[in-house]
């Protein structure tokens, strides 16, 4: 139905979420979490696989390539969920996945960020000797790390980092040539402090220069109009004038609008906006599958 209408089909995954509760016991008897309980953490009142854990890695693997092999999807697509937000008060509690697994590594993140990599860099290994004209995506936060973690990150003061707090080293990813695309989630307005989109935008433009690896863009159309969002969010044209910025950075490909329901319902004409300043003869596909 996507390819009659034009469009790419991109499958969306969330590898390491299981519920949005922590009893395994509401789960489907024959659910792979109650089978084997060892793979689940509870954590921030949901269900998490343990990324720590080979055979979940595996596991996660398998499923995402099942429904490779079973339809004809143009990316593997993910979201920007690796190991959980961080929680105030609350552990990830792998100790035991640490102690078996951990021992050559300097310290827990250091593990945690390599068994994020494992589960990318084999991931796209799979998918392309299984499907090769099938593309591989990562929608990852937007702040890769802030520059006063790390002179090489952008000058963003925000409250999370993906390499610090989701033990996700996107920028690795691109360098290495493990996935096709990137879509960070600049989910932020002009002129924001902590997180400028008119910073990161030439910060992710940069990291992807000379790589290959194509560059959307990630936009909080469900911001819009939000009455508990800045005033900035207010204003139809604020998601206009990101794509104003983006024109003038050639490696910018594409944006994604989160989240369909605002595509359809168009708050404060947001949508409107955009198409008519930006869209006038239609959106072309990517086009990489």
């Amino acid at each position: 139905e996507a390819h009659a209408r034009g469009l790419e089909l991109h499958a969306w995954f969330n590898p390491y979420r299981v519920a949005n509760h922590t009893d395994p016991g509401r789960l489907a008897a024959g659910h792979p979490a109650r089978i084997n309980p060892g793979w689940v953490l509870p954590y921030g009142g949901k269900l998490y696989y343990d990324p720590g854990l080979p055979e979940v890695r595996r596991f996660t693997q398998d499923a995402m390539l099942d429904a490779v092999r079973r339809y004809d999807v143009d990316a593997v697509h993910w979201d920007d969920y690796f190991y959980p937000y961080p929680v105030a008060g609350e552990v990830f509690a792998d100790d035991a996945s640490y102690a078996r697994y951990g021992g050559e590594f300097p310290d827990r993140a250091s593990w945690r960020r390599h068994n994020t990599d494992l589960l990318v860099s084999e991931t796209a290994e799979r998918i392309r000797a299984v499907a090769p004209g099938t593309a591989f995506g990562v929608s990852p936060f937007g702040v890769w790390r802030n520059s006063d973690r790390d002179p090489e990150g952008s000058d963003t003061r925000a409250g999370v980092a993906g390499y610090d707090d989701l033990h996700a080293d996107t920028r690795k990813w691109i360098r290495e040539g493990w996935i096709d695309y990137v879509m960070p989630q600049l989910y932020w307005h002009i002129g924001l402090p902590a997180a400028d989109y008119a910073t990161l935008l030439p910060w992710w433009d940069g990291v992807v220069r000379g790589t290959g690896v194509d560059l959307y863009i990630g936009e909080a159309l469900y911001k819009a109009g939000d009455p508990a969002q800045p005033a900035a969010w207010q204003d139809p044209r604020e998601l206009s004038r990101h794509l104003d910025l983006a024109a003038a950075h050639p490696g910018v490909g594409g944006h994604c609008f989160f989240a369909a329901r605002e595509v359809a319902g168009d708050p404060i004409g947001a949508m409107s906006a955009v198409v008519a300043d930006h869209y006038p003869t239609g959106a072309r596909a990517p086009g990489r599958g």
